[in-house]
């Protein structure tokens, strides 16, 4: 049997360093309604080979008391051009950071990663605060 060549390579995913990202104060918390963010252009290297993976994200969320501020976010999705993860850990990672920096009733991540070896990679992570007891 082969061994898991995986191994150990993800191990701190969650304790990596990546930027703050900003917010602002959402003037229509009562109001349930949702906002849409895409990019085309987020990078990041596969751990196995070193090589860069191009991706489509997409990110729908519906605000509660604050709103995700762009440019800081962007600068946030491009620290991830140096970084070696894996396309389930990225899209879950962008998932817990949006969320824990602005707390929204519920959020999606899709990430829609180029092809590689013939094969297309699509992760979708989801939140919603109504499942959640804290």
């Amino acid at each position: 049997m082969k061994k898991n060549t995986y191994e150990k390579l993800q191990e701190n995913v969650k304790d990596l360093k990546f930027g703050e990202i900003d917010v602002w104060e959402n003037k229509y918390p009562e109001k349930d309604y949702v906002v849409r963010l895409s990019t085309r252009e987020f990078t990041c290297i596969c751990p196995k080979t070193g090589l860069p993976d191009f991706a489509r994200i997409y990110i729908e969320y519906s605000p509660n008391k604050l709103c995700i501020e762009l440019k800081s976010f962007k600068e946030y999705l491009t620290a991830y051009r140096d970084i070696g993860i894996f396309h389930e850990h990225a899209v879950n990672r962008i998932l817990d950071d949006i969320v824990r920096s602005c707390a929204p009733r519920k959020m999606r991540v899709k990430g829609i990663f180029n092809v590689r070896g013939g094969i297309t990679t699509s992760v979708e992570a989801e939140y919603s605060s109504l499942s959640r007891r804290e």
